[in-house]
């Protein structure tokens, strides 16, 4: 017999049908015994009039009858009529995959990510992230945007900086690469328009809830823009896609976060760096630090205020200082001190990092003299500006940022398969 697939029970209403999968619940009831079995396409209840010899996550088979019932998960149930253990698990699991969420400790959820991972709840923060990749893979393509995969060995820190991690590269050092931006540039010389989805590696000593020390960047990059509005409308424009999606296919995955998609605005608020700092300081009583441009605290407080003023989750915070953007960011012709670099806050995180890009040669190797940056390492780069780039801008997304403020996740940690940060390794 073939198996039936759990998404295709409802097809096959009094049929004798065979699925395979895990236990994940067992009970008692009235002399019955009811299994809860789950396959990569859901979630459905078997039901034996006498009790079997099967253990909470052992991989089995069922041959049984389809049938409708309200009362049961789903609308429909099994009622079987042989089981057959795959394989058994030979010892207890450390939780309860037959809870409806799992409320452990995070220490505890990642220790045993490789068990965590089967519990429904833990899936469902995947398959939503399954579909953001999927989303932002399709819509990258629909506007025109070619997909490329960057080095992520390099020969030179492509960020700058102190939060890189330096490796041995056969005779030589090389470092990991802290975001594809470098390359991605050459590329609009060559592509005009390209993405990537891909690991970034950042050697941040940080204990925080949102940071990690590898993470997956969706990041873009456009030419012959007319300046940075171009970056920030086009970048709007994705979202509106990419969020409509995730409530459109992601619709049971959020139902079991009890989380709602947020409206991205067909223009997101705009506001200047300097200006919002000058807002919370009168409206929230709060100094945002004179030694970063803007943090934490200020971040959820200008979310508050796109909330009470927009009624939007999401704010771009334009014309970040020169002093706290990378060499390659276009400063603002009218004020030196600022630049066209920008951030956009959704729900009082820093979702997003973009910029218009320096595109003339001499502007840019004069920008990297004024930051003390050596084009040691940095030539194959530098080249191409010699040969007429054009304006060009693009963004960088912390994917697993947006899972986690979509699903309302308590730390970013939770939406990453296996994380690395400071302190782990392993699993």
């Amino acid at each position: 017999m073939e198996r039936t697939l759990i998404s295709q029970v409802s097809q096959n209403i009094n049929k004798e049908i065979l699925i395979k999968g895990r236990v994940i619940n067992l009970r008692k009831m009235g002399g019955i015994s009811f299994a809860l079995i789950q396959d990569y396409s859901g979630v459905i209840q078997t039901v034996w009039e006498k009790e079997k010899e099967i253990k909470m996550g052992d991989a089995v088979e069922v041959k049984g009858s389809a049938r409708q019932d309200e009362r049961a998960k789903g609308g429909y149930e099994i009622v079987g009529s042989e089981i057959k253990v795959l394989a058994a698990s030979i010892e207890e699991y450390p939780f309860d995959l037959s809870k409806n969420i799992l409320n452990l400790q995070l220490t505890t959820l990642l220790d045993n990510r490789t068990l965590s991972l089967r519990h429904p709840s833990v899936q469902a923060i995947f398959k939503l992230y399954n579909i953001l990749l999927q989303g932002y893979e399709r819509v990258m393509r629909q506007e025109g945007f070619s997909e490329i995969k960057t080095p992520k060995l390099l020969g030179a820190a492509s960020e700058g900086g102190a939060n890189f991690f330096k490796v041995q590269y056969y005779d030589k050092s090389a470092y990991l690469a802290q975001s594809p931006q470098l390359y991605k540039q050459i590329m609009v010389g060559a592509l005009e328009r390209v993405f990537e989805i891909g690991s970034v590696f950042r050697a941040e000593p940080s204990f925080t809830t949102r940071h990690l020390s590898e993470y997956i960047s969706l990041d873009a990059e456009m030419g012959f823009i007319a300046g940075w509005h171009d970056v920030t409308a086009m970048l709007t424009k994705i979202l509106r896609e990419v969020f409509g999606l995730l409530a459109r296919e992601g619709a049971e995955y959020l139902k079991l976060h009890n989380a709602e998609i947020s409206q991205v605005p067909e223009e997101i608020p705009h506001l200047k760096l300097a200006e919002m700092k000058k807002i919370i300081a009168k409206k929230y009583k709060y100094n945002v630090s004179e030694d970063t441009d803007i943090d934490p605290e200020g971040e959820r407080l200008a979310s508050q205020y796109a909330k009470e003023e927009f009624n939007s989750d999401f704010i771009f915070l334009t014309h970040y200082p020169w002093a706290h953007r990378p060499f390659y960011t276009m400063p603002d012709p009218e004020n030196s001190q600022d630049t066209y670099g920008f951030d956009l806050i959704f729900k009082g995180v820093e979702l997003v990092t973009g910029s218009q890009r320096i595109h003339l040669y001499k502007q840019l190797v004069d920008n990297m003299k004024k930051k003390g940056v050596k084009p040691a390492g940095l030539e194959f780069y530098l080249e191409v500006f010699k040969f007429a780039m054009p304006p060009h801008g693009g963004w960088a997304i912390g994917s697993e940022r947006l899972i986690q403020q979509v699903l309302g996740l308590k730390n970013v940690k939770e939406a990453v398969l296996f994380p690395r940060d400071v302190k782990r390794l392993s699993p």
